[in-house]
């Protein structure tokens, strides 16, 4: 049986996209478990204006059908001003459906972020994002203290899920730390969503 994590993103400079394809290859190193990248697409200042039905670069864009048989979600994407971005925020305040229907009750999620400044919110945004997902139902997975990487990072990586200081200007790439957490976040969520899907004792409900 295939264990099938959704990693759902929104990127500005394209630092969330190489998180996204990090936390992938952690979900891929899970005995038969799949990753599906899909990206949110950009909210418009101008209520008229449509975006391009398929995104320039990355991955696909999201569509709520998305949701419908997966088995665990992560989601991600920059900090803007301590919170996730208004593209983040839209595609969650869309899922009202899945909500009232319990789509993602008893699933596990994990968050992960990227900052310009190495104090620009990121504890706050990966904080703020779990309250959704607990509205819907879902367990919340984040990185544990054995792992060393943790105490080793002087950018990214906090407890709460993966995060990446991507510096002024957004030209950091992902350090070693940074991009062992997200893949092990990915890892993690994809493991232990293997579990509940074979455990026979686990009630969604």
């Amino acid at each position: 049986m295939t264990t099938r994590i959704l990693i759902i993103y929104d990127t500005n400079g394209g630092n969330s996209h190489i998180m996204a394809k990090a936390i992938a290859a952690g979900v891929e190193s899970v005995t038969n478990a799949e990753s599906i990248v899909r990206r949110v697409p950009k909210v418009s200042p101008t209520i008229e204006s449509v975006d391009q039905p398929v995104p320039e670069t990355g991955a696909p864009y999201i569509e709520m059908s998305d949701l419908k048989n997966i088995d665990g979600l992560i989601l991600g994407g920059p900090t803007h001003f301590g919170n996730f971005s208004a593209s983040i925020k839209h595609f969650l305040d869309s899922t009202t459906t899945d909500w009232l229907a319990g789509t993602l009750v008893g699933k596990p999620a994990a968050v992960f972020t990227s900052t310009g400044s190495i104090h620009g919110g990121q504890e706050a945004t990966l904080l703020s994002a779990h309250i959704p997902l607990m509205h819907h139902g879902m367990i919340i997975v984040g990185l544990p203290y054995t792992s060393p990487e943790l105490m080793r990072t002087q950018s990214g990586g906090t407890p709460y899920g993966a995060s990446h200081y991507a510096g002024e200007g957004g030209k950091n790439p992902l350090d070693e730390n940074e991009n062992s957490l997200c893949k092990q976040l990915g890892a993690r969520v994809a493991g232990i969503a293997s579990a509940l899907v074979t455990s026979a004792t686990f009630k969604a409900s």
